[in-house]
Parts: C-alpha cells; structure tokens; sequence
C-alpha cells in the first residue's frame, strides 16, 4: 500500500492576511481530524500574504504550507492546495474562521452516503447586508445560466472525492463554480447546511471586484458547458447569420433598385449590409481561432500561480 492510500483526510484552507485566525483555526481542525481516528493531512496555503500569516504557519505542526511568491488568489490558493492533496476525501474551507471545522464530519458522512461532492450551504449567514445583498443576486443569476441546484456555491466549505480533480485546473474565481463543472462531467453533487460563524480577526476580501469577476467567470463557466468542444458553433453560427442577413439586405436594395422603385442615393442600408457581411466573417474567424485555442489549451495546461517554497512540519 503506497503513501496515496494511506491518507484518508486532507483539509485545504488557503490564507490572506488572517494572522488572527491561523493558530486558532489549526486548533480547530487538528481536534477534528483526530476525532475522526483515520490519517490525515493538513495543508495551508500562503496566498501572497503581507502580514504574519506565514509566520504563525510555521509555528505550527502538523501542517504542509505552499508559500505563493505573491498574491494569486482564492482560486488559485486552492487549486495549488487540491493539486498537493494527497488524501482519499480533499476538504476546502476559508481561512476567517466563518467555517466550522465542527462540521467536516457530516460533509465525510454525506461523502460515504455515495456522492463525489458535498457543498456546505450557509442557511444562517452571519455576514454584512451589502455582501448577503451581492450573493443573492449572484445566485439569482448563476441559476439561470448554470442552474447547478446548489444554494450557495460561494461556501468554501465543500468536501470532494480527490479523483475529481485529475483533469479540473481552476483559475479566475471558478471556485465558486466547482459543483458545477464536476456535475457536468458526471459527478454526484449534494448540500448540506452548515454553520457560519461571523468574522471576529482581520477584515473580509469581498470587494466590488470580486462581484465583477465573478460574473465574467460566470459567463466563461456557461461558455464552456456549452461550447468548449466546438467554439466554432457559437462564433461561426453567429457569423454565417449575420452574413446571410447582410446578404439579404444588400439583395432585396438591389432588386429593389433595378426595378426604380428605390434610390440609394444617400440611403444606410447599403452599408448595414456590408457592415453586417464583414461583421459575420470577423465572427466565423473568431470562431477558427477559438477553436485552435480550446485545442492548445487541452494540450499544454500550465498553472498560473507560481509557488516560493513548501513547507512540512
């Protein structure tokens, strides 16, 4: 039996600027993990952090911390700290301390019920008006583009079967979309509550930026359910109607200019034609160099996150 099998449990929880938070919530997990009575890892990642965070991650054991060389990202925090996982079940959680390491076991139980993925559903959030106010209308959207049937797909809390993620790279915000992707491809998702305690270190990284973001990579996720296996369709389906709608334009202003019964003289139409022909070939090119780029995408992968060091205690 090889390392891989031996660990059961690895807890990801990736850091910003929480130095408040780090030696407590190790406390937390460690208490959890032990109750469990099965082997498990700890790993933390250091995104970029400009306080003590990573000076509190080394005064603690055990733990593996990937220190980034600057600040990636949420996403790119977690995809470096799943890619490290080497246990059977791979549990994520944010590093404020609104999680509760309390309820990994019932995400490990609803896991052992069948499911490849659960997703904690924070019912009772204990976060500001403005930041509810953003997810709902978030979520409002996210369930009529994706309509993943998750509640709340920002809960980093989520437990995953770590073969989910042998051909899964996240990047942007797309941690938010995970349950989703994985459903696509065929994974049981389910969600449980859970509880959400309300921030008592450091200040919350939910800003307007993030919102933006989000949505872009909302409709990126949308984008590549549908048509990242054929771009072309979208792009050159796009382009061949707006060709054949200028066509048509131009056609019927010529018919109707050798029968007299227009002039054309000073008249727009003729240029909405062309401009709508040249429109539909700018589109169909669009869509042949999407379609290469989807293709070279699958073929070299790289991360886009760049690790300083890492650290076993």
């Amino acid at each position: 039996m090889d390392n891989l099998d031996k660990i059961y449990l690895s807890v990801v929880v990736p850091f910003y600027n929480e130095e408040g938070n780090v030696v407590e919530l190790h406390r937390q997990i460690l208490a959890v993990c032990q109750q469990l009575g099965k082997p498990f890892e700890i790993i933390f990642v250091n995104d970029g952090s400009s306080d003590k965070s990573l000076d509190e991650m080394k005064k603690l054991s055990p733990v593996k911390i990937i220190n980034f060389r600057k600040n990636f990202g949420q996403t790119a925090a977690l995809d470096a700290g799943i890619k490290m996982a080497q246990g059977e079940i791979v549990v994520t959680l944010d590093g404020d301390l609104q999680n509760d390491p309390a309820d990994i076991p019932l995400l490990l139980q609803k896991v052992n019920e069948g499911y490849d993925v659960v997703s904690g559903w924070r019912w009772q959030r204990k976060d500001s008006l403005m930041k509810r106010f953003c997810s709902r209308g978030a979520n409002g959207l996210r369930k009529v583009l994706i309509n993943d049937h998750i509640h709340d797909s920002g809960c980093t809390l989520k437990a995953y079967r770590r073969e989910c993620f042998e051909k899964v790279d996240l990047y942007g915000e797309m941690h938010r979309f995970i349950p989703a992707i994985l459903q696509w491809q065929g994974y049981r998702v389910a969600e449980i509550k859970v509880n959400h305690r309300p921030r008592i270190h450091g200040v919350t990284k939910y800003k307007l930026g993030r919102v933006v973001k989000g949505f872009l990579d909302m409709l990126s996720v949308w984008f590549w359910r549908k048509y990242s296996n054929r771009p072309l369709h979208l792009f050159g389906g796009l382009g061949l109607t707006m060709s054949f709608v200028g066509v048509v334009i131009l056609l019927v202003l010529f018919i109707l200019r050798i029968l007299g019964i227009i002039s054309l003289a000073g008249r727009i139409w003729p240029l909405v034609g062309v401009f709508m022909i040249l429109l539909g070939i700018q589109l169909f090119v669009s869509g042949i160099l999407a379609d290469i780029s989807v293709k070279i995408y699958h073929r070299n992968n790289n991360r886009t996150y760049s690790i300083k060091e890492i650290i076993e205690r």
